[in-house]
């Protein structure tokens, strides 16, 4: 009876975290897919396998950063299964951090620079300046050193600068 009660509570504290994450979890998923029923979909996977995996932890000091990671490697699969190309819709700019002077051709360049890296990379813009993570926040959801996170993540932003600067020629 004693380990009913456990679990239920481990339910039940898996239902209040999620509850309180879960547009942010949507809108990392948005990200990825472009597309507000896959995104859901994604959330929706992303919360059954963490559901199951969840009885298992010790601790969840990082549950939001645990989470995040089972979205983007759930997206990740599904755009691998999909293989289709999708581009950015225009209400997906409400999840963008605000640019200063940029035109909406210039924007879509950017997204579409963005849209063309490898989804592993893409996850790093995605997750700084979508999501409005820190370095040491996004280390702690890649499993990376804050190092590893910031080399990699100025790598990437050297090469959407060149992908946007031969855009232009």
């Amino acid at each position: 009876m004693i380990r009913l009660n456990s679990r239920k509570t481990k339910e039940e504290q898996f239902s209040e975290k999620i509850t309180t994450i879960q547009n942010k979890l949507y809108r990392l998923a948005y990200c990825y897919v472009k597309n507000e029923q896959e995104a859901l979909d994604i959330v929706s996977e992303a919360t059954y396998k963490g559901y199951i995996a969840y009885g298992r932890m010790d601790s969840m000091t990082y549950f939001d950063s645990w989470m995040s990671r089972i979205v983007i490697n759930t997206s990740i699969d599904h755009i691998r299964r999909s293989q289709r190309v999708t581009y950015m819709e225009d209400h997906a700019q409400e999840f963008a951090a605000p640019e200063r002077g940029a035109s909406a051709e210039e924007k879509m360049d950017l997204y579409d620079a963005i849209d063309r890296l490898v989804p592993e990379d893409r996850a790093y813009i995605i997750l700084k300046f979508f999501g409005n993570m820190s370095f040491r926040e996004i280390a702690e959801v890649l499993s990376l050193s804050e190092n590893t996170v910031k080399s990699r993540f100025y790598r990437i932003i050297n090469k959407l600068k060149m992908d946007l600067i031969e855009g232009e020629v």
